[in-house]
């Protein structure tokens, strides 16, 4: 049976700059550590561990993913992912609701956001702080 996955983070950052990271190539390979290809209708991450289209975008607000792991049998169907950035005074908020998940990889898709996007960018946050010289944010979407 396919599940939800809901998780919420702030972080130190502005949500429009958050969700322009998160569209940004270079921005989300920095993050993450993993090459990642984004144009405003298709993604591949991690070596192509997860592939998709995007579905949906509304700038410096929400962005909607149909979404598959290399973990989904080929019987499952996409999963959607959904981002939504709200301000949190200087920080951001970002909200995900991940449906559709197939029950035999709703753990490593559950504990994947945790280890793979919110600890390091909190982390990638924390370095950039620290070095003002780091070229300005903007979404290539």
């Amino acid at each position: 049976m396919p599940r939800i996955v809901k998780q919420s983070i702030v972080l130190p950052a502005p949500a429009k700059d958050l969700y322009a990271m998160y569209l940004n190539p270079r921005m989300h390979a920095a993050i993450t550590g993993n090459k990642v290809l984004i144009s405003r209708t298709r993604f591949r991450a991690f070596g192509g561990a997860l592939t998709g289209r995007v579905l949906q975008t509304i700038p410096g607000r929400l962005i909607v993913q149909a979404w598959r792991s290399k973990a989904f049998r080929k019987d499952d169907a996409d999963s959607t992912l959904i981002l939504r950035f709200t301000p949190n005074g200087r920080q951001g908020r970002i909200d995900l609701v991940h449906v559709n998940v197939p029950d035999h990889d709703y753990t490593g898709v559950s504990k994947g956001w945790k280890e793979h996007y919110w600890r390091p960018w909190r982390r990638f946050l924390a370095r950039r702080k620290g070095n003002r010289a780091l070229t300005p944010i903007s979404a290539d979407v």
